[in-house]
C-alpha cells in the first residue's frame, strides 16, 4: 500500500514540476513514506534523517517531509524531536503535498497535516492519471479498519474502513493496463471488506477481469471475518484470479485469538480454507503470525505450530509481539523477551522447512510465469508463477510482459530457476 501511495505522490508532485530521482544527493525535496505496524519504524525515520543530514552537511538542505502512518501517529513528536523535518503528512492527507511543498519553498514554520480526509484524498487523485507502468501494478481499493485487533495500530493511523467506487477503480485499472500492466494486485488493510453501494470484492474482481489485456488478478490483505461465500466462488469462476491467498491468522490458539479480538476461531479459519480448496484444489495459502503475544503459554505456542504444520503455508510471515503505543495491548504484561525470541526462532525454522519441502516438489514441474523485468546482469528475466514464487530464466527473447511455461530446474529458499518450454494460452473469466 505504501508503494502505491508513493507512486501517487510522484504523480501529484509532477504538477508542481518535481521529478523523482534515484540519487539521494540530488534531492531538492525528500519524502519518507512510513509504516507504523512495528516498533522499529520510528527508529528508521530518525536513522534516515541522520543519514540525510550527513549527506547534505555541505549543501543546501532539501525540503524534508515524513508521510504515512508514523507521521499520523507521532507527527508532533517527530517535529519536536527532529528540527530537520519540515512537515508531517498522514496517509489520508498526502493529496495536500503540493500545497505543503509550495509553502515550505517560502520557508514557513513546520507543518503538521494529519486529519482523516480519505474522501477528499481519493477525489483529488481520481482526476490525476496513474502513471505507474510496471507489469505487476498495485491498486488501493479500500483503506482503514473497523476490526480493532488489540495489537494493531491501523485503525488509529488509517481510520475507519473506506471503499472507493467501482467506477473509479475500473477506470484506474484500465489506465494501468494501458500503461503495460498485465497483473493487478488489489490492496486494502482489509481488502475483502471492500463494499461500495453493495458491490463487494468479488464483484470488482469479475468486473476488471473483463479487461482483455489484464492477465492476472490478486488481492491482499484479507481478514477471515470478511471471507464470504461470493469471494470463495470467485476463485472457482475466474481463471484470472491467482490461486494464492494471503490470509493472516495470527495465532493457532483460540484463547489468544480471543485475547487479540480477532473475531474468528481456528476452526472457522480452517473451514474457510477447506471451502477454498474444494472450489480450487491447486490453491495455496500464506499467513501472518504474532509470536509471544501477552498471555501466550507454551501450549498456545504449540497450537500455533500445529496449525502451521496442518495447513502447510507456502509462506509464513512471523514476528515477535511488538507493542504499539495507543493500542489496548500496549500496557499488557509481556512475555519474557528471551522466551518469546526462542519461540519465534523455533517457529521460523519449522516454517522454513515447510517452505523448502514445498519448493523441492516444484523441481522438474512446469509452472506458468508472468515476467516482470529484465535483470541487470546477462540475458536473465525475473517473473512470478501463479503462486507468487519468484522465478528466473535465461532467454535471448524479450520476455517482459509475457506469460510462459517454465520448467523448474533448481532453486533456493527465495528463488526458483527454470527454462522456457512454450508460450501460454490466454486465460478467461466466467462470471
Amino acid at each position: 500500500m505504501n508503494e502505491y501511495d508513493s507512486n501517487r505522490i510522484f504523480d501529484l508532485t509532477k504538477k508542481i514540476n518535481y521529478e523523482p530521482t534515484k540519487d539521494l544527493n540530488e534531492a531538492n525535496c525528500y519524502i519518507l513514506n512510513t509504516c507504523h505496524i512495528r516498533e522499529k519504524a520510528t527508529d528508521k525515520v530518525y536513522h534516515d534523517i541522520g543519514r540525510l543530514k550527513k549527506n547534505f552537511r555541505n549543501k543546501p538542505k532539501p525540503i524534508v517531509l515524513i508521510a504515512g502512518c508514523v507521521a499520523q501517529a507521532e507527527g508532533n513528536i517527530l517535529l519536536k524531536n527532529e528540527k530537520y523535518i519540515d512537515a508531517v503528512l498522514g496517509p489520508q492527507s498526502y493529496h495536500q503535498i503540493n500545497k505543503t511543498i509550495l509553502k515550505l519553498e517560502k520557508k514557513k514554520s513546520p507543518i503538521n497535516i494529519t486529519e482523516f480526509d480519505v474522501i477528499e484524498k481519493f477525489d483529488s487523485l481520481n482526476s490525476l492519471k496513474n502513471t505507474d507502468n510496471k507489469v505487476s501494478s498495485f491498486l488501493t481499493i479500500q483503506e482503514g479498519c473497523d476490526k480493532f485487533c488489540k495489537f494493531c495500530v491501523v485503525p488509529y493511523t488509517r481510520g475507519a474502513e473506506y471503499s472507493r467506487s467501482m467506477k473509479e477503480l475500473v477506470l484506474e485499472t484500465n489506465q494501468l493496463v494501458e500503461n503495460g500492466a498485465k497483473e493487478i494486485i488489489l490492496l486494502g488493510q482489509n481488502v475483502n471488506a471492500y463494499n461500495f453501494e453493495k458491490s463487494k470484492l468479488s464483484d470488482l474482481i469479475l468486473e476488471i477481469s473483463k479487461i482483455k489485456d489484464l492477465k492476472r488478478i490478486r488481492y491482499t490483505t484479507s481478514h477471515p471475518k470478511d471471507f464470504t461465500r461470493d469471494l470463495i466462488d470467485a476463485h472457482k469462476n475466474c481463471e484470472k484470479l491467482m490461486p494464492l491467498i494471503h490470509l493472516p491468522v495470527q495465532s493457532g490458539s483460540n484463547k489468544i485469538l480471543e485475547a487479540m479480538n480477532r473475531k474468528h476461531t481456528v476452526e472457522e479459519y480452517l473451514e474457510i480454507l477447506k471451502k477454498l480448496i474444494k472450489v480450487k484444489p491447486e490453491i495455496k495459502f500464506s499467513s501472518d503470525f504474532i509470536i509471544g503475544y501477552p498471555g501466550e503459554t507454551n501450549e498456545d505456542f504449540k497450537n500455533t505450530v500445529k496449525l502451521l504444520n496442518q495447513v502447510g503455508f507456502i509462506n509464513s510471515y512471523s514476528f515477535m509481539f511488538s507493542p504499539r503505543p495507543g493500542t489496548p495491548a500496549f500496557d499488557l504484561p509481556r512475555l519474557d523477551h528471551a522466551e518469546a525470541k526462542n519461540r519465534l526462532i523455533e517457529f521460523q525454522l519449522i516454517a522454513e522447512d515447510i517452505k523448502n519441502s514445498y519448493r523441492k516438489k516444484l523441481i522438474n514441474k512446469t509452472v506458468n510465469v508472468l515476467f516482470e523485468n529484465k535483470m541487470k546482469t546477462g540475458d536473465r528475466y525475473f517473473g512470478r508463477d501463479e503462486h507468487f514464487n519468484s522465478v528466473i530464466v535465461e532467454s535471448d527473447d524479450n520476455l517482459v510482459g509475457t506469460i510462459r511455461n517454465v520448467k523448474i530446474i533448481n532453486g533456493n529458499q527465495n528463488t526458483l530457476y527454470g527454462e522456457i518450454t512454450s508460450n501460454l494460452k490466454q486465460t478467461n473469466c466466467a462470471a
